[in-house]
């Protein structure tokens, strides 16, 4: 089945809030498009592209004082993180967001010249941008700067979700900050040409992302998506 498909590897991305069903959304896809025939290649931007990790995760934990580890409903934490603003701390960002860049352009370039069909990636350099003040202007040009740096995918999408049930599902940070940070990736979305997967239950989830991949793999149009809320404003999901 894949000889049906286009040759060069399709790149698509997963993004979103802490809680959105990244992890399930990707796992299902993956079986779906297996059991198509297709060679899939499964990156981790955090593990795969991202620099200076290990100074990272130990600077902020010694720094900010925040929890270690990934939060559970059983087993809840407080990352202080992402979630810390502060000049210095956008000046710290603004470099390694950058940093950053270039190795997802160089790991991502690596990825598409490989023998896979589809490849496909747990976050994206988008995940990190959502993190600035997108109303300010020259947030806004260091996001175009960098985005103009690496491989666009040709199916980028941001998962949406209710921060309360991501909270739920995930509790690392503070629920404020996670409807700060919807709002980001929405704006995010349009901005960059992503499409957004408005929540609903898992089932049709799951359909709407393995349906929207494969579109794009056939060179068809995508089924248009229902509308998705911005803190009570409709907000029609942008198809890339």
């Amino acid at each position: 089945m894949s000889s049906s498909f286009p040759r060069r590897p399709l790149l698509v991305s997963f993004s979103g809030i802490d809680g959105a069903g990244k992890s399930t959304q990707i796992e299902n896809l993956v079986a779906n498009l297996r059991e198509a025939g297709l060679r899939v290649q499964l990156l981790t931007f955090w593990d795969d592209a991202a620099t200076l990790k290990r100074t990272r995760e130990g600077a902020g934990h010694r720094i900010f004082g925040g929890d270690k580890g990934v939060g559970s409903p059983e087993k809840p934490i407080e990352r202080r993180d992402k979630n810390v603003r502060s000049p210095m701390m956008t000046l710290i960002r603004l470099g390694l967001y950058a940093l950053d860049a270039l190795s997802l352009r160089r790991v991502a370039g690596r990825a598409l010249r490989s023998r896979a069909d589809v490849v496909i990636f747990d976050r994206y350099l988008f995940d990190e941008l959502a993190n600035l003040n997108l109303s300010n202007s020259v947030a806004r040009w260091y996001l175009r700067v960098l985005l103009a740096l690496v491989p666009m995918p040709q199916t980028g999408l941001v998962l949406d979700a209710d921060p309360v049930q991501a909270h739920t599902r995930k509790p690392e940070y503070p629920l404020d900050f996670l409807h700060e940070n919807r709002r980001a990736y929405l704006r995010l979305a349009e901005m960059a040409g992503l499409t957004v997967i408005a929540p609903q239950p898992l089932p049709q989830a799951k359909a709407a992302v393995v349906s929207c991949v494969m579109a794009h793999l056939a060179g068809a149009p995508e089924i248009p998506a229902p509308e998705t809320q911005l803190d009570g404003q409709s907000a029609r999901p942008v198809a890339s």
